[in-house]
């Protein structure tokens, strides 16, 4: 009888160190999922600020093309070739 209670011991002392260890690894998974969603926000954050970032650039692009910066003097006479096409087009369309 004495051997029953022993494992009997043994198997509640394995028990109760798996269940301290399922603790563990469920509190490690709450941590886990915490900083998995931190970390999806913060990439979505980053993916709108560059979205933002690349939205500024073009608008400052084309603002300086249209201002006849030395830089962009190709663009400047593109976009005003392009804007003289669109006024064509649209006379063209009041006249039919």
């Amino acid at each position: 009888m004495s051997e029953i209670a022993e494992i009997i011991d043994t198997l509640e002392g394995k028990i109760e160190k798996l269940i301290t260890k399922v603790k563990g690894l469920e509190e490690k998974n709450q941590e886990l999922h915490h900083q998995l969603k931190y970390a999806a926000t913060n990439i979505t954050n980053q993916t709108q600020a560059v979205a933002t970032l690349k939205k500024d650039y073009e608008t400052l692009k084309v603002t300086n093309s249209l201002l006849g910066s030395e830089d962009y003097k190709r663009d400047t006479k593109l976009k005003i070739n392009s804007l003289i096409r669109e006024i064509d087009y649209c006379i063209a369309q009041l006249s039919d």
